[in-house]
């Protein structure tokens, strides 16, 4: 039985399945994975500035002058994840400079989050400049009667 022959079920849908369908739309319209993962590399940029990690009984506090720099950027590259997302526009932009924001972060933000943020930045940048929408299909119906030769006149 193929998927041709299956009929399609009416009534009540099941709403996971349909949540499903939608989101893989949204996935599929858009540099999704790219945003993602620029978003990902703003979270460890933001995080290390201001965390207190504890070994045993000693405190390490991360804080150092360049924490302002280190928010500033890690908001940016969430913002610029989700502009990925929504604005299509800018994606080329979003992934220039997610790429120049992650490699700014390396010498201004504990090492770019201790190298967490570099790849997924590096490579989320690189997917946001890279994606491009499919082309639309074309319409077949325009192109059938010219086929026909003008029969069913």
């Amino acid at each position: 039985m193929s998927s041709a022959t299956v009929e399609t079920r009416t009534g009540r849908q099941n709403p996971i399945g349909s949540f499903w369908r939608g989101f893989r739309t949204f996935r599929r319209t858009r540099p999704f994975w790219g945003g993602l993962l620029a978003m990902i590399a703003g979270v460890p940029i933001l995080y290390f500035p201001y965390a207190h990690l504890a070994l045993g009984s000693v405190t390490i506090a991360m804080s150092t002058t360049a924490g302002a720099g280190s928010l500033l950027i890690g908001v940016l590259l969430i913002a610029l994840g989700i502009a990925g997302w929504f604005q299509q526009a800018v994606r080329v932009f979003a992934g220039i400079a997610t790429i120049l924001l992650t490699l700014v972060s390396i010498p201004m933000s504990n090492l770019a989050g201790f190298g967490l943020a570099l790849l997924p930045g590096l490579i989320g940048g690189g997917l946001l400049v890279s994606w491009a929408p499919l082309p639309q299909p074309q319409a077949e119906s325009a192109a059938a009667p010219a086929a026909e030769g003008g029969r069913g006149r």
